[in-house]
């Protein structure tokens, strides 16, 4: 059974930073492509970013680029998503998957979420 269990959501001001981390299992997390993906209230899902498997190559959304850097470790399972320069528009609960891009239409193939609040 996949699980993908998010953790490091938070309330932070505006500027500051945050690390998001997915535990992975249930699968073989070093050959699979991850992304992260977000929804604020009232919104649809929004693709955040994703990794491929070797870890060396990402993509990001122009919302994030820049701002944020998504990593993995493979050996530990863990999909990490450094957050930089947070801005109010970030306010969104942060959702760890397993896939490509298209993962965003895919909520059964998402983690449980991490609320990330950014917030003065």
């Amino acid at each position: 059974e996949v699980q993908l269990v998010e953790s490091g959501g938070g309330l932070v001001q505006p500027g500051g930073s945050l690390r998001l981390s997915c535990a992975a299992s249930g699968f073989t997390f070093r050959t699979n492509v991850m992304s992260w993906v977000r929804q604020a209230p009232g919104k649809g899902p929004e693709w955040v970013s994703t990794i491929y498997s070797g870890g060396s190559i990402a993509t990001y959304a122009d919302s994030v680029k820049g701002r944020f850097t998504i990593s993995r470790d493979n050996a530990k399972n863990t999909l990490y998503l450094q957050m930089n320069s947070l801005k109010p528009e970030d306010t969104a609960v942060y959702y760890c998957a397993k896939g490509g891009a298209s993962v965003v239409a895919q909520r059964d193939y998402w983690g449980q979420g991490t609320q990330v609040t950014v917030s003065s």
